[in-house]
């Protein structure tokens, strides 16, 4: 008897509340939801190891909702007239750095004094020029041809040697006030003006100078032209999440040095800046220590973390916080196909109109979707990246036909439109067999069975692969060998020795004395893993 879903009480999934918090808008992760709200009340570090796609981020973003409100900073870096090559650092309260940088003079103000000064030397020379003039008319007009053309000359050289004066003190001045400006005008590196809430900063993928803070590098560090050291200081995420939340995706894949200064970052509190490339001028210049008070919600995969997260760090967010295993499925009942169509809601309402919302219908049939996914019975998969995906295309068909809600028939059109990049190979594959007769599914040959591939790692795409078996006299006497072809890996070999071992258990000397044993994978070309094909290859055998 089909199941009637009667949790499901509603018409579309504009009906389905959604809450506004982050935190309640998580589905199927119970204990990390816990553990991250104890995190926030008591500022915790946290370690989300999981599969690409269940929520990790989602739940660095909460805890940072959830931190009680502290009191942001902005950050300033200031010239040091002792030593330009050591600014200094100071925090204010936010909002009070960007009224600092308004009340400073900009460039133009202190030009301004210079064009004054301009303008009344010109006013001078205008003077002095007009009464020359009518000096030289009135006074000295019966003068000689030789004094008067010598007059003219004296006063053209006067005329020259004045303006290119003015030019020069005109230069000089302007260059002046501009260096003054530089040298007193503070740089913002750290901007909370706009904040509320404590910030959340995401530095997935982040290199060691966007992650720890950098300095510029100068090509112009003589006769003037060079900026000061101070105004080249950018701040890294780990200053910028400053009072907040510092989430690093794949952290493992940090490089080593990296992540010690992370960990020098978590002890201290602090963190000062200089510049990460030894062939730049900022690596001449280091900071004071700039403050980087953080939660670091750190998340990876399984594999990536045991290989190559750092010892030293690892104990420091353990002996000062959690470690999460996120989960990827959780079971189908009432209460959590409740939280599936609120997740299906929470999704719809996310694109902010771009696609309509579903039916109840449409929502069951991705229920459906999700609990195949799992490939576990009654379960449902809480990879909802994917899930999503599939909602976002049944949207965009539903709107190409101008209709509005989305239907069962869009959920089934956008299966068959977004399939993954395995499917895709798969079907190419099956097409190329089919041509040449290579799946035998009628009847029964004797060493010859059909085994199902699976292709990548989701699980959701795969092929028939014939496995033949031939045993033949062996060609040594007194001894016998196991002879398996088609690209087998490491696991895959060590299951065919298993195979063979049970074999000659129940067989004895009969096969071990006077037969070899072949087994092949038939148009393997892209190579064969894993121990699944055990019973295959028995059965062929």
């Amino acid at each position: 008897m089909p199941k009637t879903y009667p949790e499901l009480n509603f018409e579309t999934t504009e009906e389905v509340e959604v809450s506004d918090k982050i935190i309640d808008q998580v589905i199927g992760q119970d204990r990390a939801v816990e553990i991250i709200k104890k995190a926030a009340s008591q500022r915790r570090n946290v370690i989300l190891i999981g599969e690409p796609g269940t929520g990790k981020s989602m739940l660095g973003m909460a805890l940072s909702e959830l931190l009680p409100k502290a009191e942001l900073v902005d950050i300033l870096c200031l010239p040091n007239n002792y030593d330009e090559n050591n600014p200094k650092i100071k925090t204010v309260p936010a909002g009070t750095g960007r009224k600092i940088m308004n009340s400073m003079p900009t460039p133009s103000a202190l030009a301004g004094n210079d064009n004054n000064m301009l303008y009344i030397m010109f006013i001078i020379f205008g003077v002095l020029s007009i009464g020359y003039g009518v000096v030289n008319y009135f006074f000295l007009s019966n003068e000689s041809d030789v004094l008067q053309a010598a007059n003219r000359i004296s006063f053209t050289f006067f005329v020259t040697i004045f303006v290119l004066g003015v030019m020069v003190i005109y230069a000089l001045s302007k260059g002046l006030s501009q260096r003054m400006v530089k040298i007193l005008k503070p740089k913002l590196i750290v901007d909370n003006s706009k904040k509320d809430t404590a910030p959340f900063v995401d530095a997935t993928g982040s290199h060691e100078g966007a992650l720890l803070g950098d300095v510029r590098h100068d090509p112009f560090q003589s006769g003037g032209l060079g900026t000061p050291a101070h105004e080249r200081v950018e701040a890294g995420a780990i200053h910028k999440a400053h009072k907040g939340v510092l989430f690093i995706d794949e952290i493992a894949t940090l490089r080593a040095d990296s992540q010690i200064n992370l960990l020098t970052a978590m002890q201290e509190k602090k963190l000062p800046i200089t510049g990460r490339s030894e062939r730049s001028a900022g690596a001449m210049v280091k900071t004071e220590p700039v403050p980087c008070d953080f939660i670091l919600v750190a998340a990876g995969n399984v594999e990536s973390f045991f290989k190559h997260m750092h010892p030293a760090l690892r104990s420091r967010i353990r002996g000062y916080g959690y470690e999460i295993y996120i989960n990827d499925m959780m079971e189908d009942n009432e209460e959590n196909r409740k939280q599936f169509a609120r997740f299906v809601a929470q999704e719809v309402r996310k694109e902010k109109g771009n696609i309509p919302h579903m039916n109840r219908d449409a929502v069951i049939e991705v229920l459906k979707e999700s609990r195949r996914r799992s490939g576990r019975k009654n379960k449902l998969t809480l990879k909802l990246r994917e899930i999503g995906g599939l909602i976002r295309v049944a949207g965009d068909i539903a709107n190409d036909k101008g209709d509005k809600v989305i239907t069962p028939e869009h959920i089934e059109q956008a299966k068959t439109l977004a399939v993954s990049l395995e499917k895709q190979i798969v079907d190419k594959a099956i097409e190329q067999n089919k041509e040449y007769s290579i799946i035998l599914n009628s009847g029964s040959e004797i060493g010859r069975v059909n085994g199902l591939a699976v292709l990548g790692t989701g699980g959701d795409a795969g092929l028939v692969m014939p496995i033949e078996a031939v045993v033949t006299p062996t060609s040594k006497e007194g001894t016998s060998e196991v002879i398996a072809t088609g690209k087998l890996g490491e696991i895959a070999q060590e299951a065919v020795k298993n195979v063979f071992a049970v074999i000659k258990k129940y067989k004895g000397g009969e096969v071990k004395q006077r037969y070899d044993t072949h087994i092949q994978f038939v148009m393997s070309y892209s190579g064969v893993e894993g121990d699944s094909a055990s019973i295959s290859i028995a059965t062929a055998v």
